[in-house]
């Protein structure tokens, strides 16, 4: 009959760490040796908790273990699920700071030494907004020949001679008509 060289009491804990229950028990006995592994891998103490403490969010999940069978080593096994913890916040970190870094640089300008933000501000945006606004209600208001005129020439882009062939008007009439919507655009706007 052939013999384990190990005792029955670590064959029996080993055999266990194929559930949660199991693995959980190996991480709280080896939970200060886990943390100073990642501590010094992170390099800070509060991140290498988090992630001691996400290992035990992993082993707990029902499907994360059991579907495995026994492990060989399981501090070996937290060790590796950690690390792979440790590898994906460094890549989160990676992807945040590059979106970060993309965006200043879409949002800002360079002058000298100082980056000046692009983006209007708030009051900036609603008084663009308001005057907005304003030119559409002027555009709409009287009077009605000349604001025709003027968007199909300013917005439309048909020239003089399309829109004086359009309402049979002449070159000159149209030249009025445009002339008159600037002045109560400008009067519209300015008010």
């Amino acid at each position: 009959m052939a013999t384990d060289p190990r005792s029955n009491a670590v064959a029996d804990a080993d055999a266990d760490t194929t559930y949660p229950a199991g693995l959980s028990a190996v991480l709280a006995a080896h939970r200060g040796q886990l943390l100073r592994f990642f501590t010094a891998r992170t390099g800070s103490a509060v991140d290498a908790e988090d992630v001691v403490q996400e290992i035990w969010l992993h082993i707990a999940q029902p499907s994360s273990a059991v579907s495995m069978g026994p492990l060989a080593n399981p501090l070996a096994y937290l060790h590796r699920v950690g690390m792979n913890i440790v590898l994906d916040r460094v890549r989160g970190r990676g992807r945040r700071e590059r979106r970060d870094r993309d965006y200043v640089e879409a949002t800002t300008a360079i002058v000298g030494a100082e980056a000046i933000d692009d983006t209007p501000s708030a009051f900036d945006a609603v008084a663009g907004k308001q005057r907005v606004a304003r030119l559409a209600a002027a555009l709409a208001g009287p009077p009605q020949g000349a604001m025709r005129v003027f968007r199909r020439h300013r917005i439309d882009g048909a020239s003089h001679a399309e829109i004086a062939a359009e309402l049979g008007i002449t070159r000159s009439a149209v030249e009025k008509h445009i002339a008159v919507a600037l002045r109560h655009l400008r009067i519209a706007l300015d008010d």
